[in-house]
């Protein structure tokens, strides 16, 4: 059975909606089959509604970030996208969740002021596709932005609270505990997954041929994983703690222009490194 979690994490579900500004035209999609002598409708044209424009770039381009973001700061729960969220990680989470909310909204809001002139540049940008009723108004537009979230306790088996007889909750209940540890189990997986991934890809890239070129980020997101695993610990497993702090030790003080530049550097680290990778 894996340890019980309710009180050292909660659930948060973490839904971002952005309007795609994309459109099926279908009289385009009739042409181009005809065009091209189909026998049957073979595909789709999509129109980019707003194509090249900034504002709703930058919008999605922060959407992205955050999901990524979301994803890094918390561990996987269940197929809904619900995710596990760490107590030890709960106050630097929502510190940086109202940052980009702040962010979003501001871009948002930005791109809806825009949003007119916009419409009337896309119709010389898109000449004869332009269609003025592909566009809905701005207040509707804005319904399209969203970002929300919703943060909730990790229920066990006990929770259960149904009227439907003694051997029937000792049934419920067990096949919810039974869930419930795979839930855990795969979410420490993904943590030991994590490490795993990183130590394995600096053990490629600091071995064999000297010219190997790397980036910054392989140290960077080295120690970056350090700090995530910390808090992602949720059950407070030991033999992941010890590689953690392992990892730790063996970039402190180490940045990738010193590896770079020094191969005695970087046989050194590669060694620590390498004997974590053995041990996990």
């Amino acid at each position: 059975m894996a340890t019980s979690i309710k009180s050292s994490a909660v659930l948060v579900e973490l839904n971002i909606s952005v309007w795609s500004a994309r459109k099926l035209d279908k009289n385009v999609s009739k042409e181009i089959d005809i065009n091209k002598n189909t026998m049957t409708k073979a595909g789709n044209y999509n129109k980019h509604l707003l194509a090249g424009a900034s504002e709703l770039e930058r919008i999605q381009k922060l959407s992205g970030e955050i999901r990524e973001w979301h994803t890094r700061q918390t561990l996987p729960w269940s197929d809904t996208g619900t995710r596990l969220l760490p107590m030890t990680n709960f106050f630097d989470y929502k510190a940086q969740l109202a940052e980009y909310e702040g962010q979003f909204q501001e871009r948002v809001d930005s791109f809806l002021q825009n949003y007119p002139k916009l419409i009337t540049l896309m119709a010389y940008k898109l000449g004869a596709l332009y269609d003025a009723t592909d566009y809905p108004d701005t207040a509707t537009i804005a319904e399209r932005f969203k970002l929300k979230y919703t943060i909730m306790p990790v229920p066990e088996a006990n929770d259960f609270r149904v009227e439907v007889g003694t051997k029937m909750q000792q049934q419920l209940e067990e096949e919810y505990q039974r869930s419930y540890d795979d839930r855990v189990n795969s979410a420490m997986s993904d943590a030991w997954s994590r490490l795993h991934t990183t130590i394995g890809h600096m053990v490629e890239r600091l071995s064999g041929d000297d010219k190997k070129i790397f980036r910054n980020s392989l140290v960077d997101n080295a120690v970056e994983l350090t700090g995530l695993l910390s808090k992602l610990n949720v059950t407070n497993d030991p033999k992941l703690e010890q590689a953690r702090v392992s990892l730790e030790k063996s970039i402190v003080g180490v940045d990738a222009q010193d590896l770079r530049d020094h191969k005695d550097l970087r046989d050194i680290v590669l060694t620590k490194v390498t004997a974590i990778m053995d041990n996990i």
